[in-house]
């Protein structure tokens, strides 16, 4: 497994299925930035069309699912499950069925998110409890504040950049800036 960021920003991302599962993906690629989404789901639920208004009710054709880069499915039957990440892995599109590894070729990774610093855990799908566990704690120690911790060493670093010094002088300066935030054992 390389745990990789994705900037859904500009790919055509693909949210098939409906329940809590589904609600919970939607919320993470709108986090994530995903801007060209689109949700199908063949009942949508009121729940579903609250959170996604525009959802589209019926399931993706083949060429709508070809055309995705990425495709997350969750809340359907193993069938359907099985037939979208068929067709979607034969034409290369990333694919990730809700708490079925076998059919994905990416996990989704249980992230705590403070602004542009994300902290993420996986498991590859073996325990989502455990990183369940470990986002909640990490959520107690990476608090809001972190946001701005980040925003200060950019800042910190596009100005040392500025003034040619070097990666490892610039990450002295960063740890010297976030001591005071981390605890020490």
């Amino acid at each position: 497994m390389l745990p990789l960021a994705l900037d859904l920003g500009s790919w055509p991302v693909l949210l098939v299925g409906d329940g809590p599962a589904a609600l919970k993906r939607l919320d993470l690629l709108r986090a994530s930035g995903a801007a060209d989404l689109t949700v199908y789901a063949a009942e949508p639920s009121a729940a579903l069309r609250a959170a996604a208004p525009g959802v589209i009710p019926r399931m993706p054709t083949d060429a709508e699912v070809i055309a995705a880069r990425v495709l997350f499915l969750a809340g359907l039957p193993d069938a359907e499950n099985e037939r979208l990440v068929a067709l979607g892995r034969a034409h290369r599109v990333l694919c990730n069925a809700e708490d079925v590894p076998h059919l994905c070729d990416a996990y989704a990774l249980a992230t705590v998110r403070r602004g542009n610093l994300v902290l993420a855990i996986s498991t590859e799908g073996k325990s989502p409890a455990v990183a369940r566990i470990l986002r909640q704690w990490l959520e107690k120690r990476f608090g809001p504040e972190w946001e701005q911790h980040l925003e200060a060493a950019a800042a910190q670093r596009n100005r040392l950049r500025a003034e040619g010094a070097s990666p490892p002088a610039i990450t002295a300066a960063t740890a010297a800036l976030l001591a005071p935030y981390l605890e020490h054992d």
